[in-house]
């Protein structure tokens, strides 16, 4: 069976972790992973279930060091399949691969602001694998005007599995008591890297507009600080909860009534896992949703400051004519699958010879 050693650079709280577990559950290849940076909660959940998971730290765009120790490591463990994940583990995993003489090398990039980092150093690595994997059409656009060749990119969608999704009342329940949220108040959630894109602060904002209502957010990022200050100016402190980075979303998701994803640059997978957790959805940018219609899921008017306090207003008041019930579990279809996914996947690396 063909061996597999994933790379990758993940920021706290950034789902490509999780994308990478839901690739090594699906793929018959066996998998080993190298992490750059300090492997958040997703890796280490991997490692507990049998994954063996490498740290080797490396800060740096490009480190010579770290290409060695990660060559020393793709020869020695005889690996058919270097795969890296994210700008960092590219611009290094490709080389060591090849110098390694590994026969197949593929690339993942998953975030536009990534690829607009791509400069000589990233360029010239690319050569050095034979696909590169964009995760929509916008990152593979971005990629070509960036110089890879259209024969070397392939667009094959995130995925996940919409029944680690489920809704589970025991799960809200210790959420809520953990989060000091009492059982009855109106959570609204956002979930993601606390990075300015995301446009987080435009929900502390408009929390400030829906009475009684708390605001959840989940996951990590450089803006964390300045969002936890904005919450104190906007006097919403003590109507804010930061749960921080999570192994699953699941249980979060299991404590909203509401979810909202304001960022305009996003692929939109965690509506997708709101949505499968029963809950209605307003967002400004979800590609899976484009063009297709979705019970409780609701794109929010462009240019308009109002929309989101408004929709999330509305939303409440829909969640007490419900009296505080679920809606369906809801999916965009099956092309967002993980299992899919990881077909797609793996069928690459079958086709992947090394024409370097």
């Amino acid at each position: 069976m063909a061996r597999v050693l994933h790379v990758i650079s993940a920021r706290a709280g950034d789902g490509a972790e999780n994308q990478l577990r839901l690739l090594i559950r699906h793929l018959p290849q066996r998998s080993e992973v190298v992490t750059l940076s300090p492997p958040g909660p997703v890796l280490a959940a991997l490692r507990a279930d049998g994954t063996v998971v490498h740290q080797l730290i490396s800060a740096r765009d490009f480190d010579p060091g770290a290409v060695r120790k990660l060559r020393r490591l793709a020869r020695r463990g005889r690996f058919d399949v270097v795969h890296t994940h994210l700008f960092r583990a590219s611009a290094q995993g490709r080389l060591a691969g090849w110098l390694a003489g590994v026969a197949r090398i593929v690339a993942t990039e998953y975030h536009l602001d990534d690829v607009r980092r791509a400069g000589p150093i990233y360029r010239a690595g690319e050569r050095f694998g034979q696909v590169t994997i964009a995760v929509s059409t916008a990152v593979a656009d971005r990629l070509r005007r960036r110089g890879v060749p259209e024969g070397r990119l392939a667009v094959v969608p995130k995925g996940l599995d919409p029944g680690e999704f489920r809704f589970d009342p025991a799960l809200r329940a210790a959420a809520r008591a953990r989060l000091r949220i009492a059982p009855e108040t109106p959570v609204i959630g956002g979930l993601g890297r606390l990075e300015p894109d995301q446009r987080f602060d435009v929900l502390i904002r408009a929390v400030g507009e829906v009475p009684g209502a708390v605001l959840l957010l989940v996951g990590d990022g450089s803006a964390r600080h300045a969002l936890e200050k904005l919450a104190a100016i906007e006097g919403v402190a003590d109507r804010v909860r930061f749960a921080g980075p999570v192994r699953h979303a699941r249980e979060m998701l299991c404590a909203m009534d509401v979810f909202a994803s304001p960022g305009r640059e996003t692929f939109g997978l965690a509506v997708l896992e709101a949505i499968a957790a029963g809950l209605p959805a307003l967002y400004a940018a979800c590609v899976p949703l484009d063009g297709v219609a979705v019970d409780g899921a609701r794109r929010l008017t462009a240019h308009d400051p109002e929309s989101l306090p408004r929709g999330l207003r509305a939303e409440v008041l829909c969640l007490a004519e419900r009296a505080g019930g679920r809606l369906a579990a809801r999916s965009a279809g099956d092309r967002y699958d993980a299992g899919r996914m990881a077909a797609q996947v793996g069928a690459l690396y079958d086709r992947t010879v090394n024409s370097v």
